[in-house]
Formats: C-alpha cells, sequence, structure tokens
C-alpha cells in the first residue's frame, strides 16, 4: 500500500500547517495499527479485514475515525468472517483528530516522560514518541494483547517506548510529567494510582467515565490536581478490570422496559436518546452517578429506559415527539431528574459543566464548581 499520500492527506485534515503534531501524523502508517476491525452491521458486528480489500482499508485507517478493534473482549485480529460477537466495544483505534486533541491539552514538551493509559491500537503513543522521543512514552494497557501487539508493531515502525499490561486503577509503575488517559476515569479510589503516579508540576489529561467532559489540571505540591473542565468534549471507554466489562445491569434494564410503573406520568419532553445528548448526559452522570441507558426506535415509536443499580428504573414512550408516558419505580424518579436538567437547559441556554473549575484530591475525589453551581463525585 502507498501509505505515504494517505497519512499526508490525514495530516492535513486533523492538524494546522505548523502544528507539531503534523509530521508524527503524516509519518505513521495507521493502517498497520489497525489491520482488522469490527464494524456495525444487521444490528451487531461485522468482520472487516484489512489486507484482503486494500482499497478499504486505506479509506478506513486515513479516515478521521474511531476503528471498533475489540467488542466483548474478542478481537478482531482473532477473529473469523463469520464471528458476530456480542457486548460493548472493549478497544478501538481513536481518531486521530481526537489524539491530536488530547496531546495539545497535555502541554507535552521535549524532555517530558508521557504515560499514555489506555494504549488500544497505539496511535497516541506512536505519535508521542515520533515527537518526544520512544524513551519518554511509556503505553499501559489493562489488556496483555493489546499492549504486545501495539509494541510489536510499533517495533516494526522503529519506534520502542515502555509498555505495560496491568489494572491502572491498581497499580502504575513509575511517575510521569503527563498523564492522558484514553480511557474513561472513575472518580474514588480507582483514580488514587493515576494521582500517585503524576509527578508534581505534572499535568493529568483524561475524560470522566459516562461523561463527554475533558478534565485537565496540574497536580500541586500537596497532592492535589487543580484545573478545569475544558470547553471541548470527548467520550471514551470506561476502565475495566479485565478482557471484558463486568456484566451490566440487564436485569435493571429489562424491568425498565417491560414493567407497570409505581408511578405513571405524561412527560414535559419528547423522548430522545440520552447516550447522544452528550452535556444531558454528562449532568445526569454527574447527579445521579451510575445510571445506565438503553434506547430504541420501532417506526416513529421512541422509548428510552433508564436504569440504576439502587433498583431505580424508567421508561418513557412516545410517537415522534409527542409527550411520552412514563413509567418509574424504585428509590429514585430518574426521568424526572432528567426532565429538571432537560428544563434547566432550556430555561438557562446552557449548563454549567463546561468551563467549570476542577479538584482532584489525593484520595480520587473529583469537585467541580462553576458560580453557584457545584457537584462532588467519587467521595
Amino acid at each position: 500500500m502507498d501509505w505515504e499520500q494517505y497519512a499526508v492527506r490525514l495530516a492535513d485534515e486533523v492538524t494546522d500547517p505548523v502544528s507539531r503534531w503534523r509530521q508524527p501524523v503524516a509519518s505513521t502508517p495507521r493502517h498497520e495499527l489497525v489491520p482488522c476491525w469490527w464494524e456495525r452491521a444487521d444490528g451487531g458486528w461485522k468482520l472487516r479485514d484489512g489486507p484482503s480489500d486494500p482499497d478499504g482499508w486505506s479509506a478506513a485507517a486515513y479516515a478521521d475515525r474511531s476503528l471498533v478493534t475489540s467488542v466483548g473482549g474478542v478481537h478482531a485480529d482473532h477473529a473469523r468472517a463469520d464471528d458476530r460477537p456480542h457486548g460493548l466495544p472493549t478497544s478501538s483505534a481513536t481518531l486521530p483528530s481526537l489524539v491530536v486533541r488530547f496531546l495539545r491539552h497535555a502541554r507535552l514538551a521535549e524532555g517530558l516522560d508521557l504515560l499514555d493509559l489506555g494504549t488500544g491500537a497505539g496511535g497516541l503513543t506512536a505519535y508521542a514518541a515520533r515527537r518526544l522521543g520512544d524513551r519518554h512514552v511509556t503505553s499501559l494497557d489493562v489488556d496483555r494483547y493489546l499492549t504486545e501487539a501495539a509494541a510489536s508493531r510499533l517495533a516494526r515502525m522503529d519506534l520502542h517506548p515502555q509498555f505495560f499490561a496491568m489494572d491502572a486503577t491498581r497499580a502504575i509503575p513509575g511517575t510521569y510529567d503527563r498523564i492522558i488517559a484514553t480511557v474513561a476515569l472513575e472518580p474514588g479510589p480507582g483514580l488514587v494510582p493515576v494521582l500517585s503516579a503524576l509527578r508534581p508540576g505534572g499535568r493529568l489529561v483524561t475524560t470522566l467515565a459516562n461523561t463527554s467532559l475533558i478534565l485537565t489540571g496540574w497536580k500541586t505540591e500537596d497532592g492535589r490536581v487543580t484545573g478545569q473542565v475544558e470547553r471541548d468534549w470527548a467520550g471514551f471507554m470506561k476502565t475495566r478490570h479485565g478482557a471484558d466489562y463486568d456484566p451490566g445491569p440487564e436485569a435493571l434494564l429489562a424491568t425498565a422496559r417491560e414493567a407497570e410503573g409505581e408511578e405513571v406520568t405524561l412527560g414535559r419532553y419528547p423522548v430522545l436518546d440520552v447516550a447522544a445528548a452528550w452535556e444531558l448526559r454528562s449532568m445526569l452522570e454527574i447527579t445521579t452517578p451510575g445510571v445506565e441507558l438503553d434506547y430504541t426506535e420501532n417506526g416513529r415509536r421512541r422509548t428510552s429506559c433508564l436504569a440504576h443499580a439502587d433498583g431505580s428504573w424508567a421508561r418513557a414512550s412516545a410517537e415522534w415527539l409527542d409527550p411520552p408516558e412514563v413509567h418509574q419505580g424504585g428509590p429514585q424518579r430518574l426521568w424526572s431528574q432528567l426532565e429538571r436538567i432537560r428544563h434547566r437547559l432550556n430555561a438557562e441556554g446552557g449548563l454549567p459543566l463546561y468551563g467549570s473549575r476542577l479538584e482532584i484530591t489525593p484520595d480520587g475525589v473529583c469537585r467541580l464548581s462553576r458560580g453557584k453551581w457545584s457537584a462532588t463525585l467519587g467521595d
């Protein structure tokens, strides 16, 4: 494959002409990092094999898009053409423009040591190693196959950063001037190893689990991280402790899909796919952490379900933009909470998330504040 022309075109698309990240993007054969991937098809997943379709391979690898490389712990590299895995994506090659944005958020400079938390296909590691030098770059992932595959593929590019296969929520070897997490971190104890691995004066860039929020901050001498929620957004997979996620609350969502509500009302706003409404999803997660979502369309009929581990659930269903019939049960009224958030968004024209101040305590508690609004997560 004459990949150089495609890589240059991708660099033109995702970087500025004077960007220091233009050359790393233009000189990285991204297709070698993603020989196989999964694409959605017929309500499931279908394998795409790059070498058997060179034109499709180059089109996918050098487009500014994410490519899912593992579903339910099934790696595309190991799959057969007739495999149809079930579950959630567990790894991907992140779209290059987002990788570049995160590298910019990190305020990188020569001589600084970087930890790439969440190796995935190895794209961020490759770009960083080309610019900083591979001895200054370390990459970590919970999935050993991902670190081994990325190490082998980068070695063929004459890049030799250090790789670790381990659970970052339990331990991280070494300390670093910069940590970029391309997995979404959960507030609380799981953040402590990440904070401990960041040197005083170092900078953290991460997303917050189940939100679109990008948190950036500097570590102070007393072990806190202070910064802000960027006026930028991204969505990454949550941290996990093995090859796949723990079983989700399917029983709760099944209840939400089928049960008669303890309370049945007429909703104020149309049904929507909450997971795709990033700002609403983020505020819902902050006000009601741990909410799980489900959304379906059957013709013009829309149904949205919410469920929580405490036994709360909600279902809203309606034809297109009609007011929905809302069923709710359990200790919390989840749809009512969502409608309060939507009302605030409509009344004020925005929510106080983006641009809010950030403090992360040494024990992993995240505190957000903007004006009179504040929220605490992970305590």
